[in-house]
């Protein structure tokens, strides 16, 4: 049962924004912000805002360290939009008095919180990848190439967190659901639709394994017929370059790197990928890195664990075969 929403000032208290997909199902980043989030306390609450918000929040409560889960359900929050999540995060901030506000550093949170940051009238610090202090962080600038420790004076902080740094939090919580209080509609934007790639293989942002090519592949059929049985037969998630992408091999969506998505598997294959700081910035975490190239001096060997210099129409049929 939903309890009504009540105020409670805090200390060293902290929100997170939770993320669901299209379906209302929890992202797997949003455990990775909670689990950033017990680094300032223990006094933990979630808002989920979806159109049907129901199931998400149940799924939250029953996560450890989480205290308590505002629900917010209804149209105004299909799709995600800032102009009416922003709102209904600072009326919570105003409400509860909450010292951070922590979401995971993928595109939905990144669209909300420096919105919400405006309206605070504080400072945003985005892809946090170490939680020092209450009021320090570390996150990477220039591509990966330097980490900036940052030190933030805000009386509130809101902070991004990239979920590969910080391991899910594990079941084990019975938190209270309440529901989170109304926002009015938004009238500076509005949810139309959205196209989503329909896929049976891994989701890329939390695949144990990747496989990742390039523009060598030279064409979408590439893809399909040399890429695709590989990752499938290993189960992994498939992923792909910023040149492959511009070329229009692949969507978007399976863009790896600084512009893209931030991957860190157990295994990261790169087939065809020269090794860019761009794409480098978003892979390099990964605990196994096996490159393939025809170019014996692509940057992406510097960053490989295993390297196999040969051509990869050769090289993944055979691989695909012998699995």
């Amino acid at each position: 049962m939903l309890r009504a929403f009540s105020s409670r000032v805090r200390a060293a208290s902290s929100l997170v924004l939770a993320e669901v997909n299209a379906a209302g199902e929890l992202q797997a980043s949003s455990l990775s912000a909670i689990s950033a989030a017990s680094k300032f306390g223990s006094d933990i609450s979630v808002v989920v805002a979806a159109e049907d918000a129901s199931a998400a929040a149940q799924s939250l409560a029953g996560v450890s360290g989480v205290t308590r889960v505002l629900a917010a359900s209804g149209a105004q929050y299909k799709g995600g939009i800032a102009e009416v999540v922003a709102p209904l995060l600072k009326e919570i901030q105003v409400a509860s008095g909450v010292t951070h506000i922590v979401g995971p550093a993928t595109p939905y949170a990144k669209n909300i919180l420096p919105r919400l940051a405006a309206l605070l009238d504080v400072n945003h610090i985005s892809d946090v990848i170490e939680i020092e202090s209450e009021d320090t962080f570390q996150r990477p600038i220039y591509a990966g190439n330097a980490i900036a420790t940052v030190q933030s004076a805000d009386p509130i902080k809101i902070i991004s967190v990239r979920a590969t740094n910080f391991a899910p939090a594990e079941e084990g919580g019975s938190a209270a659901v309440e529901d989170a209080p109304s926002v009015a509609d938004s009238d500076l934007s509005k949810f139309v639709g959205q196209e989503l790639t329909a896929s049976d293989r891994p989701e890329l942002s939390s695949a144990s394994k990747v496989v990742a090519g390039g523009r060598a592949l030279k064409s979408t059929e590439a893809f399909e017929t040399v890429l695709y049985p590989l990752a499938d037969k290993l189960g992994a998630g498939v992923g792909a370059s910023r040149a492959a992408v511009d070329a229009g091999y692949v969507p978007n969506d399976m863009q790896v790197g600084q512009t893209g998505k931030i991957v860190a598997p157990e295994l990261y294959i790169a087939v065809g990928i020269s090794g860019a700081i761009q794409h480098l910035a978003g892979m390099k975490d990964s605990k196994t890195i096996v490159a393939i190239n025809t170019d014996a001096d692509a940057p992406i060997f510097q960053v490989a664990d295993y390297g196999l210099v040969q051509d990869l129409f050769k090289a993944l049929p055979e691989m695909t075969e012998k699995l």
